[in-house]
């Protein structure tokens, strides 16, 4: 049986307590990489990407009720001129209910502050210029029912189901404030079988919206 004595050069070494102290170590730093997770997840989730649940089938056919979004909150912000995440027609928006706030919709982005929105037969007219809107469905869009010209107010916008058979929104109770806008949906991680990107409406034959300028410009006059 060999010794410590026997030989100076020789290390006597305990396994068990290394092997417990190894245990302990690894748990701390097991511990710490969760929590470090947890932090940079709740970062996110505050500044960054929020999940929300479609409530409803105001958005039929390009949501349906129960499907989980991802929602960015990065939106309004400019660094010397770089856009991060500005908002533009046809950009499916979640916001809170102006006439309830404690409520959350989903809607599409039809149109910005100064512009003249008007529904005739159940087509959107922008400027009086046709929104042409592929993303709709007949089967969903049969009312065509007409409302009034309007123009958007300052700081707010015009919002519309794609579903306009059923969809309560801006035909009804009015435009949607620039501050209760609160991100943009982008992905869909639920259900499995829809997962992926969001399509947003693209109008090249649209004019470019006139945001910046009702941002610092006067309230638009009635025509």
């Amino acid at each position: 049986m060999l010794s410590s004595n026997d030989d100076r050069g020789i290390e006597k070494r305990d396994l068990r307590k290394e092997a417990s102290r190894n245990f302990w170590w690894e748990s701390l730093r097991l511990i710490r990489d969760v929590f470090l997770i947890i932090v940079v997840f709740i970062l996110v989730g505050v500044f960054f990407v929020q999940p929300v649940v479609v409530d409803g089938s105001s958005m039929v056919p390009q949501l349906h009720d129960g499907e989980r979004l991802l929602v960015n909150k990065f939106i309004y912000y400019d660094i010397k001129s770089v856009s991060f995440g500005h908002l533009e027609r046809g950009d499916i928006v979640v916001f809170w209910f102006p006439e309830d706030p404690g409520k959350s919709y989903v809607k599409r982005l039809i149109a910005f502050p100064g512009e003249t929105v008007e529904v005739r037969d159940g087509k959107v007219f922008i400027n009086d210029v046709e929104l042409v809107e592929p993303y709709l469905d007949e089967e969903h869009n049969r009312s065509k029912i007409s409302f009034d010209r309007q123009v958007v107010k300052k700081h707010s916008y015009y919002v519309m189901g794609d579903n306009r058979d059923n969809s309560a929104d801006s035909r009804y109770w009015g435009f949607v404030p620039e501050k209760y806008i609160y991100g943009r949906a982008f992905f869909r991680y639920w259900k499995p079988q829809d997962i992926g990107f969001i399509e947003h409406g693209s109008y090249p034959e649209m004019p470019a919206a006139p945001l910046d300028d009702m941002r610092a410009g006067d309230e638009p006059e009635e025509k």
